[in-house]
């Protein structure tokens, strides 16, 4: 669930205008007075950059320093007492000796986005009377001070998105008065200080997408102000300590992606502020947290990816349940049992996620009931019988995928009713019938459509010509006859087409070559038929990376320049979005895991392909004559199976230059030579 988010930053950035509002009324626009030493500091601190442009035009000798853009000055002393460069390309670094500590009265320091190098000095400590340090969003290296500690007045702390190292220093401990501490996307590493303990005031903690280790300290019981507190992406492990059950202010509570190993505290209701309650990717295990669901401020919950088991149940009494819940995550654990009809009453659920489970039976129609629900995914369980005709009521549903499961009967026809609809994954279930023409309906935003291995039958119905935003269409390792649909020319966003394993009877669609985007092509063990290259036909396949036509009724030559316009195969060509369809807006991803080849009479599977894997299959077909020289020109080839064709001639001294080939079979043809060898 954990997707990079600086939305916490917002109650720290309404602080930051709220005390620089506070300073402004300690800097008259009216009693301007700028003292000479100010002045001379800060002139002195922008020389101390290359490109003096990057500061504003208004600091110069002539001028009051007060009045300059990004100072602020105590209205009776002169003193500059806030200094907000924020976002100012400075390209530089910040010397031990620079001039900006002669600022001995400054309370606010906002160097945000700067494009500032090298380490964070010593003598930062100082300026002792900062109240508000923002140093995130640069490029600083180097430990984080042990000076810091002297920084006793300090209330806002960022210095996160650097390339910080080490250990977060104890001093920090000092800053008895900090309200907020963000070191996040760092690579600090050692455990978590004990001496955080003593923040007392502290309200947001984050530390996330760092590599600290170690347990959680005792002593962060003690932050009873504590808000939010973000530790995920860390190889953090161990017990979650008791002292956690303190924090009863905790809005946010994320340790998301660490080796955690403990059960969950037995009662979580005293978390009565709670709203987003992360655990997801760690090892905790034991039952279900019922008392977590009690929490009526609870908004969002991911215990995905750990060791939870036995079934799920949630308070009936809906007056003690989480009323706001929006998203509810437990894939990835062991639980059982059936899906509880209580479900239903987070009725503000937008997504829920069960998959990868032991979950058993029907899906229960009082889902129908969580009609907010945008993403629904129950795959890779064990859930079985027909897909309820209640669910129509989900009417904003985006992302349905009922895989893996044992799911029987006809294709729910209410799916055709879902006019928002996104991804579909239907795959390795029971589903038989037709592929209803109805579903053109839904397929105006749809970038996925998997309904691979079941039993649908009939045609592929040709609904197509408005799918523009389709990426993906599976429909492999079914019953399915007929035609291809010629509609699928019309989507031109179409990354990956696999029809293999059906009865398909039709032409070779050369058409498909015209398709920008297309990177998989299977057609593999149908009925297809005719010559694969036709005279007057553009060739096409600019981008195709994998390309399995085996065992159908292809015939013909090929053209010595066949392949001279492959470039996907020429040069993997930005590949990370080739061979896997990536959805942007709800991350979900589908690889073609696997390709079948015969190799010497024997048959191979090749699992998890490669995100750089280019393969061709032409086997088992009836094309003849030379193989075309332009093979040679496909560098990033691995798989090249032409067997069992009449191929004839001598082997082309092209396949040399397929450095990354790891797999070749030409048997059964009417070649004559050596594979030739760079």
């Amino acid at each position: 669930m954990m997707i990079r988010n600086h939305c916490y930053c917002f109650s720290s950035i309404i602080t930051i205008f709220v005390s620089v509002a506070i300073h402004s009324t300690l800097a008259s626009p009216t009693l301007n007075f700028c003292r000479q030493d100010q002045r001379d500091a800060l002139l002195e601190f922008m020389h101390e950059f290359p490109t003096e442009k990057s500061f504003p035009s208004s600091w110069n000798k002539s001028s009051d320093c007060c009045l300059w853009e990004g100072v602020q000055c105590h209205n009776k002393s002169g003193q500059v007492i806030s200094l907000y460069l924020s976002t100012k390309s400075l390209n530089g670094s910040l010397k031990t000796n620079s001039s900006l500590f002669k600022l001995h009265y400054l309370r606010g320091l906002f160097l945000t986005n700067c494009n500032l190098q090298g380490e964070i000095p010593s003598s930062l400590g100082n300026l002792s009377r900062l109240t508000l340090f923002h140093l995130s969003y640069n490029q600083l290296v180097g430990e984080i001070p042990i000076s810091i500690g002297n920084l006793n007045q300090l209330r806002y702390l960022t210095l996160e998105d650097n390339g910080l190292i080490g250990k977060i220093p104890a001093s920090i401990g000092y800053l008895d008065q900090l309200r907020e501490l963000y070191l996040g996307y760092n690579n600090l590493t050692g455990e978590i200080p004990s001496a955080l303990g003593n923040l007392s005031h502290l309200s947001n903690l984050e530390l996330v997408y760092n590599k600290l280790e170690g347990e959680i300290p005792t002593s962060i019981g003690n932050l009873s102000e504590l808000r939010d507190i973000r530790l995920s992406y860390n190889m953090l492990c161990g017990n979650l300590p008791i002292s956690v059950t303190n924090l009863t202010k905790l809005s946010t509570f994320d340790i998301h992606s660490n080796n955690f190993t403990s059960m969950l505290p037995s009662n979580m209701s005293g978390f009565h502020d709670l709203e987003v309650f992360d655990i997801g990717e760690n090892s905790f295990f034991g039952p279900f947290p019922h008392s977590l669901f009690k929490i009526p401020s609870l908004r969002s919950v991911n215990l995905g990816g750990n060791h939870f088991t036995g079934p799920i149940q949630f308070v009936k009494n809906t007056s003690s349940l989480s009323s706001e819940l929006y998203y509810l995550g437990l894939s990835h654990n062991t639980f059982s049992g059936l899906i509880p009809e209580s479900i239903s009453e987070f009725l503000n659920l937008e997504e829920l996620h069960l998959s990868n489970n032991s979950f058993s039976g029907p899906i229960p129609c009082s889902i129908s009931k969580l009609v907010n629900l945008d993403w629904l995914d129950l795959s890779n369980n064990n859930l079985e019988g027909e897909v309820p005709s209640c669910l129509w009521r989900l009417s904003t549903l985006k992302l349905m995928d009922l895989s893996s499961n044992h799911f029987r009967g006809s294709f729910p026809h209410w799916i055709c009713k879902l006019k928002d609809l996104i991804s579909l994954d239907l795959s390795n279930n029971l589903f038989n019938g037709s592929i209803p023409p109805c579903l053109r309906n839904s397929i105006d935003y749809l970038t996925d459509m998997i309904l691979s291995n079941n039993s649908f039958s009939g045609t592929l119905p040709d609904i197509f010509s408005d799918a523009t935003n389709l990426q993906m269409i599976d429909v492999g390792r079914n019953h399915l006859e007929g035609n291809l649909p010629k509609s699928l020319i019309h989507c031109k966003a179409l990354q990956l087409v696999n029809v293999e394993y059906n009865r398909i009877k039709d032409k070779y669609p050369s058409w498909l070559g015209s398709l920008p985007s297309l990177n998989v092509l299977s057609l593999r063990s149908n009925k297809f038929y005719g010559p694969l290259y036709q005279q007057n036909v553009s060739i096409g396949f600019q981008s195709l990376c994998v390309m399995d036509l085996s065992h159908n009724d292809l015939s013909g030559t090929l053209p010595p320049s066949y392949f001279s316009n492959w470039l996907g195969i020429t040069k993997i060509y930005n590949f990370t979005e080739m061979v896997t369809g990536y959805n942007l807006r709800f991350g979900y991803s589908y690889d073609f895991r696997s390709m079948e080849m015969v190799n010497k009479g024997i048959e191979m599977r090749y699992e998890k392909i490669r995100k750089d894997f280019g393969a061709i299959n032409l086997a088992g077909n009836r094309l003849y004559g030379k193989i075309p020289e332009s093979i040679g020109l496909l560098k990033e080839l691995r798989l090249l199976n032409l067997s069992g064709n009449a191929f004839r001639d001598d082997i082309p001294l092209a396949l040399a230059n397929l450095t990354n080939l790891e797999t070749l079979d030409l048997s059964s043809n009417k070649l004559s030579g050596q594979i030739p060898h760079d």
